[in-house]
């Protein structure tokens, strides 16, 4: 892992920490000024959103809750949607969930560390976390993968391959590798094509050199979502499968819709939080483009869609009705939170309240699952 230390200094932050990370070599760093601008995702929040450096330091408290609902929380609705889909599934319970929760925190984890600086305006308190604890957080994610893989081992090749599939997608959706791939391309053609006629097209973009970069996936309008959407429905859909060693049928692409599409609502939620910081910085997303009134309808029209998808499913007799109820409980609340999207000064809730619709759906399939 390359190092991303800085030298010792006082941070604006607050912070004298040595695990603040850098801006990633894709990104332009800020102009050395007294008004420079702010990494990407990371103009000036309102005075009253963001924390003070004392309050930041002194609040242990603080940052213990922002490490509590950040990815052990996502982890925990990972094991929860994982037993969901069992029972939907129809298969005996496994590790899968397990599994599923610790490969979340481990890419959620690293994720939190390396876009620490591009989230310190919308997860001030997690972004510190992330700065001074960096080396930690890195050394927990890197042994529950770890874990992970080795419980992967004990169900096969093909569990092993789906556990390792997040991460995969991680590597191509946000580190580096494809922007320093299409340096290495750029510049080799550089060097027998002129640069007048290198243009690398859609999803392209140019640096101040006046060259053109590929960009993360993480930053491509709708395809960082979608991304994101396929690499966690594959693995909630398919790992309990594999797990127990059974033959789901035709509802496995039932449950592979429903959280496919569930999970692309809750990735562009939090767009929604940050879409000033976004269009402040030039970063496309679904609320930067479209506007937030938009994106509200677009993501009702999803979930929607994800209503005709488990409704059709149980017309077809693959799914019982009073499962149904229970996720429609979850998209009932889904439609909730979407509308309270750009209408709330909280920027909280919209990271939050998303995952919580699967822990009442965890609740309501669970109670439907006992009484039979």
């Amino acid at each position: 892992m390359p190092d991303k230390t800085d030298p010792p200094s006082e941070f604006a932050d607050g912070t004298d920490s040595q695990n603040r990370s850098v801006p990633f070599a894709s990104e332009t760093p800020p102009r050395a000024s007294t008004t420079s601008a702010s990494p990407r995702r990371e103009a000036t929040a309102p005075s009253d959103s963001t924390p003070s450096p004392a309050e930041t330091t002194a609040d242990p408290a603080r940052l213990l809750g922002a490490f509590a609902w950040g990815a052990p929380f996502i982890a925990l609705v990972a094991a929860v949607e994982t037993l969901v889909a069992t029972v939907l599934l129809g298969v005996q319970l496994t590790v899968a969930p397990l599994v599923v929760a610790l490969v979340t925190f481990a890419v959620y984890g690293v994720d939190h560390v390396a876009d620490a600086d591009a989230d310190a305006a919308s997860t001030p308190h997690r972004a510190l976390l992330a700065r001074r604890y960096g080396d930690q957080l890195m050394t927990g994610a890197a042994l529950a993968y770890g874990l992970a893989i080795a419980l992967a081992v004990t169900g096969g090749p093909l569990a092993l391959a789906l556990t390792l599939l997040p991460g995969a997608f991680w590597v191509v959706y946000a580190s580096d590798w494809i922007p320093n791939l299409g340096r290495a391309v750029g510049a080799a053609l550089a060097a027998h094509v002129p640069r007048t006629r290198l243009t690398l097209g859609v999803g392209t973009s140019t640096t101040d050199g006046g060259h053109r970069r590929v960009p993360r996936l993480k930053d491509v309008l709708v395809v960082n979502s979608i991304v994101v959407a396929i690499g966690w429905a594959t693995a909630l859909t398919f790992l309990p499968v594999v797990f127990a060693g059974e033959t789901a049928g035709p509802v496995v692409a039932v449950v592979f819709a429903y959280f496919l599409l569930r999970s692309f609502v809750d990735a562009e939620l939090p767009n929604v939080r940050d879409v000033e910081a976004d269009a402040a910085v030039g970063v496309a997303t679904l609320p930067v483009v479209v506007g937030v009134d938009r994106t509200r309808w677009v993501l009702y029209g999803v979930d929607l869609l994800v209503a005709g998808v488990v409704t059709a499913g149980a017309v077809a007799g693959l799914l019982a009705w009073p499962l149904v109820g229970a996720l429609g409980l979850g998209l009932a609340a889904s439609i909730c939170v979407t509308a309270l999207a750009g209408r709330v000064e909280d920027p909280a809730l919209l990271g939050v309240a998303p995952d919580c619709s699967y822990l009442l759906v965890g609740v309501a399939v669970a109670g439907v699952h006992l009484i039979g």
